[in-house]
């Protein structure tokens, strides 16, 4: 395994620095206050923002809510105390939202030049949610237009960049989420998910990032409805992930799709995850059929797979009969049939001010879509759904990584495919094509030669197949380093609803593979 920084000293010593369960450890005993903490958390954003650029904006009124948090640490109680552990868990924390997310009478653009003066009217249903909880937003993050890419620019934000290595990308479309908690910027961020657009980014920056099973979070009409789609948590420990997480789930008027969440992850202890895990059954699967996974993150997943093992699981690999051609062909079958008409809907009239991505996004998918109907993407879903019920038989989890390639460029669009290099970083221009069928072994990703370019970028990501398989629920968790100075990512994947099995293994591997969370700079 590429070398793991070991716990920056910054973790112990800067207030900014400060994981969520920690700061609200220090406003219950007074030793920090609310206003302390939000102000580091400006400064950081102030001094390093202008490297990365994950920041559309910084809130004015969260200085009120730091207050308010403030005077009740303050004059509370023990009983009080507890009282608001229990009905607002997140009194006094700050979060990054991400700018999909709508606060009320704040700006709503989802990243597109022609929707620069459209103001929200109501909060989105998890701002009111993490409001509700005693938490608060006191800043917003970069996304990609439509948030319909796993990079991070566009004509209105520019190029978010990766604090590990701003060359490269923070991934997307949570990018600006992502870059943000590795930055410093929060403890907490909100992020969206609808083919990776939560796990890419948590890899590339090396940080948690949750996506719940379809129905756990209320999103927004009408494409609350896309079985695909779904908002989360996004934080630096696998606690923090859990606390954000249970304010956000559950069942809400506005989304007829929620469930019943009572009781969601109510007994989880991070503290006790390896103990727990004797006698786990563990699956592995490193290329989940034939993605070009690089050398250095296949070496980071299993480095992973060995200390759960050697910690009690019983670990096994196995193979899955996909390909990411055809996770492809499925995937925008049906982004065919829903999301490109109503992005074509939503920007029609203004084709001219679009994103080149945005563009080929929405001419790719109607092109899957013109040759297979919707029914015919629904029969393809059951399909790989069977399969990953059939190769998950008998484990707990499985664990895949996240994305095949290590890096992302910050400012490339990929608009002709992308060639992985021999550092893993996938980049634009003409390379050996292999399209889908090739082979990882020998000149793969990762090795000296380098070289493999795939028809489509999506390709590169491991994510799609568990949005096409949208009720498991899966966290992922940093596995190590990449060659090229970015982190990796491992996606941890339950069962349908089996949402504790997730976190569980999850914060195991956190305790056994110790991680930062935060980029040096």
């Amino acid at each position: 395994m590429s070398a793991t920084p070991s716990k920056a000293d910054t973790s112990s010593t800067e207030t900014w620095a400060l994981s969520a369960t920690e700061a609200l450890s220090n406003f219950r005993s007074k030793e920090l206050s609310p206003v302390e903490y939000l102000s580091a958390q400006i400064g950081r954003i102030s001094t390093e923002d202008g490297r990365i650029n994950a920041v559309t904006e910084v809130l004015e009124e969260a200085v009120t809510s730091a207050r308010e948090a403030e005077t009740f640490y303050a004059n509370a109680t023990a009983d009080e105390l507890a009282e608001a552990a229990a009905g607002r868990p997140l009194l006094g924390l700050p979060v990054i939202a991400k700018e999909k997310h709508a606060l009320a009478g704040r700006g709503l653009t989802q990243g597109l030049i022609h929707e620069r003066d459209s103001i929200a009217e109501a909060d989105a249903a998890i701002i009111r949610r993490i409001r509700r909880a005693g938490g608060y937003v006191h800043a917003r993050a970069t996304s990609p237009e439509f948030s319909c890419a796993t990079i991070t620019h566009s004509p209105m934000w520019g190029a978010t960049r990766n604090p590990w290595n701003p060359d490269l990308s923070p991934g997307g479309s949570s990018g600006g989420s992502g870059a943000a908690l590795a930055a410093g910027f929060a403890p907490l961020a909100t992020a969206s998910d609808i083919a990776g657009s939560t796990r890419l980014p948590a890899a590339f920056t090396g940080t948690v990032g949750f996506k719940a099973p379809y129905g756990r979070v209320p999103g927004a009409q009408p494409l609350a409805a896309d079985w695909y789609r779904g908002d989360g948590p996004m934080a630096r420990t696998v606690a923090d992930t859990a606390l954000l997480a249970r304010v956000m789930v559950g069942v809400d008027a506005s989304d007829h799709a929620t469930i019943d969440s009572t009781g969601f992850l109510a007994d989880f202890d991070p503290a006790e995850a390896t103990d727990r895990l004797r006698g786990r059954r563990v699956a592995l699967c490193v290329r989940l059929g034939d993605f070009p996974v690089g050398k250095d993150i296949e070496a980071n997943t299993r480095a992973v797979a060995s200390a759960l093992e050697s910690a009690g699981a019983v670990v096994e690999e196995i193979e899955v009969p996909w390909t990411s051609e055809r996770i492809f062909e499925t995937a925008f079958t049906h982004f065919g049939n829903l999301l490109a008409p109503a992005m074509r809907a939503a920007t029609r009239g203004h084709e001219d001010t679009l994103a080149d991505y945005t563009l080929r996004f929405m001419a790719d998918a109607e092109a899957v879509a013109a040759r297979r109907t919707q029914y015919e993407g629904l029969a393809m879903e059951a399909q790989i759904q069977a399969e990953l019920a059939s190769a998950m038989e008998g484990f707990d989890v499985l664990l895949a990584p996240t994305s095949a390639v290590a890096g992302l460029e910050a400012g490339a669009s990929y608009l002709d495919g992308i060639t992985i290099g021999a550092d893993g970083v996938g980049r634009e221009g003409a390379g050996s094509d292999v399209g889908a069928g090739h082979s990882a072994g020998g000149d793969g990703p990762g090795s000296e030669a380098g070289g493999v370019r795939l028809e489509h970028y999506w390709q590169s990501h491991m994510t799609m197949p568990f949005n096409i398989c949208n009720r498991v629920p899966i966290v992922n968790v940093p596995s190590g380093m990449a060659d090229c100075g970015i982190p990796t990512g491992l996606q941890v994947i339950a069962h349908p609803f089996d949402d504790r099995a997730a976190f569980d293994v999850a914060a195991a591997v956190e305790q056994l593979v110790p991680w930062t969370g935060l980029a040096p700079g």
